[in-house]
């Protein structure tokens, strides 16, 4: 069951860690020969594909000076990430079990680990 947003700016979400927002495509209801499927049977595929809207900073790295003995009581440093592959605008194509499904402004957006994501198509004119 997803999680129902409303009433907020899609630019006020902050992704967390290694997640990336997607925005899936619209999924097909008729196959290859012309045969229409019903309702439901496109959202029960393992794989789907769509546009990264969002990406979090990536994988956190351990920050602490190996000269201190006692790094555990060091001042905070600004945290440091190894970034993700992925970049927004990128088309994913990503495994739909590992992703977590919202609801915003009547539009559905899926969660997903970097680690879903199967591989990308980026296109630098995609939204040109």
């Amino acid at each position: 069951m997803p999680i129902i947003i409303e009433n907020q700016d899609i630019n006020k979400f902050v992704i967390i860690g290694d997640r990336v927002l997607i925005k899936p495509k619209a999924s097909n209801d008729k196959t290859r020969t012309g045969l229409f499927l019903p309702p439901g049977v496109a959202e029960k595929e393992q794989i789907h594909s769509g546009y990264i809207l969002k990406t979090g900073p990536g994988y956190p790295v351990p920050s602490y000076s190996e000269d201190s003995e006692e790094f555990w009581k060091e001042a905070k440093k600004a945290p440091k990430y190894i970034p993700l592959q992925v970049e927004e605008g990128d088309l994913a194509v990503y495994l739909q079990s590992s992703g977590f499904e919202i609801q915003f402004n009547q539009e559905k957006y899926v969660i997903v680990p970097h680690s879903a994501i199967l591989f990308v198509v980026r296109d630098e004119g995609l939204f040109e």
